[in-house]
C-alpha cells in the first residue's frame, strides 16, 4: 500500500485530497476490473497524473493536497470510462512498447509484450552497421516499423496498412520518435506492395477465431475488431502473408509473425508449405509459442 493509501484508511487525510481520492478510486478500479488493488491505484493515479500534466512522483508528494478543480471534472468522467471497462491505453492516449512511447488511439491495436519477441527476432536478423530493407505488414500504430527504424538507422523499412487512420497514428508516431527512415503505403497486405523485395517482413496480423469468448472480454471489447479477427479459425491472414512473402524476399531473407497461442504448429506447417527453411517458434514468458518464423528458401 502506498504512503498516500495508508494515510487515508486511517482517516489522516482529507476526503477530497489526492492520496484520498487516489485511494478511494483505485479500489474501484480494481473491484471493476478485477485487479489487485495496488494496480488499480496505480490506474487511478495515471489518470490523475495524465489531467493535471504532472508525474506520478509530484502526485505523491503532494498526496495530502486537493484535487485542482479544474482536473477533478476530467478525472472523475476517466474513472468512470475506465470502471465502464474502457482500456487504461486509450484513455491516456499512449503505451510503453520497447521502452519507447507511442501514441494511441481506438483505430488501432493496443501493443502487447509478447510482440517485442518479434522486434528481438527482427533484430537479429538486420546488420546493426549495414543497409538492409524491411516490411512490415499490419502497422497499426507503427511500434514494429518505428522501434525497427530506431534500432536500425541505416534499414529502409516501409510501414504498410490497410487503415487510413491506423496511418495517420502511425506516422505520427514516427515523427514524434524521430524515426525518419520509415516510409508508409496504404495497402491490404502486398497488394500495393509491387515489384519490391525485402530482407525481413513482419507481420502481427489478425489470429484471433470469429468467435472467441476471448472478444467480447477486457481490453478487447473496445480495439478494432478488423485488427484482431482473422476468420474462422484466426489463420486468414496468415494465410495470405506466408502464401505470398517469398516473392517479397531478397534471397535469403526472413518472414517473421506473430500468432495465437494456440497456432504455433499450424504457423510452422504453412511456412513448410510455402518452401520456407530454417524454421523456428519463440516462446513468452509464460513459455508459450508466440513468434514463428523461416528463412525463404531456394525452391
Amino acid at each position: 500500500m502506498t504512503p498516500a493509501a495508508s494515510e487515508s484508511v486511517t482517516g489522516i487525510l482529507p476526503p477530497e485530497s489526492i492520496g484520498a481520492t487516489l485511494t478511494r478510486d483505485g479500489g474501484r478500479v480494481a473491484a471493476a476490473i478485477g485487479v489487485r488493488f495496488d494496480a488499480g491505484y496505480r490506474e487511478a493515479q495515471g489518470l490523475l497524473a495524465h489531467v493535471m500534466g504532472v508525474s506520478r512522483v509530484q502526485l505523491t508528494a503532494n498526496h495530502r493536497g486537493p484535487v485542482p478543480a479544474d482536473a477533478r471534472c476530467a478525472y472523475d468522467t476517466l474513472i468512470e470510462r475506465r470502471i465502464r471497462g474502457e482500456p487504461y491505453a486509450y484513455l491516456v492516449g499512449s503505451r510503453e512498447f520497447y521502452g519507447l512511447d507511442f501514441l494511441l488511439t481506438p483505430s488501432v491495436l493496443i501493443p502487447r509484450p509478447e510482440t517485442e519477441l518479434l522486434v528481438g527476432a527482427a533484430l537479429e536478423r538486420l546488420p546493426a552497421t549495414a543497409p538492409s530493407t524491411v516490411l512490415d505488414l499490419g502497422t497499426g500504430s507503427g511500434v514494429l516499423a518505428v522501434t525497427l527504424a530506431r534500432s536500425r538507422p541505416q534499414a529502409q523499412v516501409t510501414a504498410a496498412d490497410v487503415s487510413p487512420d491506423a496511418l495517420t497514428v502511425a506516422r505520427e508516431n514516427a515523427v514524434r520518435l524521430g524515426a525518419g527512415n520509415v516510409r508508409f503505403v496504404e495497402s491490404s497486405w502486398f497488394d500495393a506492395i509491387t515489384g519490391e523485395r525485402f530482407d525481413v517482413i513482419v507481420a502481427n496480423p489478425p489470429y484471433v477465431a470469429a468467435g472467441d469468448r476471448h472478444l467480447d472480454e477486457a481490453d478487447l471489447r473496445f480495439e478494432p475488431h478488423g485488427a484482431l479477427v482473422g476468420g474462422k479459425d484466426g489463420l486468414d491472414a496468415l494465410r495470405i502473408v506466408v502464401r505470398k512473402a517469398p516473392a517479397h524476399l531478397n534471397v535469403d531473407g526472413w518472414l517473421l509473425l506473430e500468432h495465437g497461442y494456440d497456432q504455433a504448429a499450424r504457423c510452422r506447417a504453412l511456412l513448410v508449405a510455402a518452401g520456407f527453411a530454417r524454421i523456428f517458434c519463440l516462446c513468452d514468458l509464460a513459455g508459450i509459442e508466440r513468434v514463428s518464423g523461416g528463412q525463404k528458401g531456394s525452391r
